[in-house]
């Protein structure tokens, strides 16, 4: 049984080998650290100044990879155990309602989006608010029925679908990986993720709409490539239910630690300086892409991750603060309240980029409370 005070990277077995019918401790510093993620997403997506600072500081990667790849190591930490205990037919429907769920919570803000937002667009012509609904203005029929189908996902509502389909797959994986071994998970999300490099998007949605007919642009379907991101999706499955074991030793190496925060610096470097626009653009744009999640963005996860793990320790005494924590706990319905207010935010205010300092202090502030009220019920709701 993992304790608060044991690396979560370490062994991994002692999060699939507990005793049954024993719940697993909850990690404060887990959530906290998603938390934190909904926070670095916030002020990355608040029409405000601050998301050119918040935007990737920390080399090649975003807060989207952290929240996916957390999300699905604790679904693999929680759903692994539940595998062993009640079987894959409890496994499969309490994923499934969670899907169910969170396509509820993806409805509710598409209809938000394609009404409230809409009308706005429609008669203040701001561009950011167009941009965002530009195939449904044009579409609208078309577009309520391909986003009901999880296949139009504007900008800001395209994570969501993203997890909703990695979660209806998930008892598969589980299964496959925990009963059969995870290299006949791991080796095809790699394959998968290897085409998605080379264009396996593409081909997939020109032989789809060859097949049936049905074409929506390709650039309404989503930024993020699902066949590019499933694989951090089923990395994080198999390292949260102990399948890949990472010997404690290495975990809490300092040579291994020095190194990773070197590579990092370098990344945080090149991120930050005139180098930049030379590597995400052109021929260097595989290996940096965020859409398709390419290779140096991993390499630049894994050492993120790395160092965490190797601060685990103190982390788990310094990061797990009670907002952070309480953010984390209902980190789902926090997202989905981030995406009404970052509406708000943009039909009040467009793009903000004549915005004084004083109002976008007090817009983030402003949203930053919200989302902490919203989290706090939904806490307490569940507590209850």
């Amino acid at each position: 049984m993992a304790q608060a005070q044991t690396p979560v990277f370490t062994s991994g077995s002692q999060h699939t080998q507990a005793i049954p019918g024993e719940r697993l401790k909850r990690l404060p510093e887990l959530d906290a650290l998603r938390g934190l993620m909904l926070v670095w997403m916030t002020l990355t997506h608040l029409p405000t100044h601050a998301s050119y600072y918040s935007n990737q500081p920390l080399g090649f990667v975003s807060s989207a990879e952290g929240f996916i790849f957390l999300s699905a190591f604790l679904t693999g930490r929680i759903f692994g155990q539940k595998l062993e205990e009640s079987g894959p037919k409890e496994v499969t429907r309490r994923l499934w309602g969670r899907a169910g769920k969170l396509y509820a919570y993806h409805l509710f803000l598409l209809g938000i989006a394609f009404t409230a937002l809409a009308t706005v667009a429609v008669h203040t012509k701001q561009p950011s608010l167009q941009g965002l609904l530009d195939f449904y203005l044009a579409h609208p029929i078309r577009a309520v029925i391909s986003s009901v189908l999880l296949i139009y996902r504007p900008p800001l509502l395209d994570i969501l679908p993203m997890y909703i389909l990695f979660l209806l797959c998930t008892p598969l994986a589980l299964f496959v990986g925990c009963r059969r071994g995870w290299k006949f998970v791991l080796i095809p999300s790699f394959c998968i993720w290897l085409g998605a490099q080379f264009g396996l998007r593409i081909a997939a949605y020109n032989f789809t709409g060859h097949l049936t007919g049905f074409r929506i642009p390709l650039s309404a379907m989503g930024a993020f490539d699902l066949f590019g991101w499933q694989m951090l999706w089923a990395l994080g499955l198999a390292i949260g239910s102990g399948a890949i074991k990472i010997p404690e030793r290495l975990v809490q190496s300092r040579t291994l630690a020095l190194l990773a925060a070197m590579v990092t610096i370098l990344f945080i470097g090149v991120r930050h300086s005139f180098l930049w626009d030379n590597l995400n653009t052109g021929a260097w744009i595989p290996f940096t892409d965020k859409w398709r999640l390419g290779c140096l963005r991993l390499v630049n996860f894994a050492t993120l991750g790395g160092l965490f793990g190797f601060a685990q320790p103190w982390a788990a005494k310094w990061i797990a603060i009670p907002p952070l924590v309480t953010l984390g706990k209902a980190s789902l319905e926090v997202f989905c309240a981030h995406l009404l207010i970052c509406f708000e935010a943009l039909a009040l205010v467009g793009d903000g980029a004549a915005l004084p300092v004083a109002p976008q202090l007090a817009l983030i502030a402003s949203a930053l409370l919200a989302l902490y009220i919203v989290a706090r019920a939904f806490t307490r709701q569940k507590a209850g």
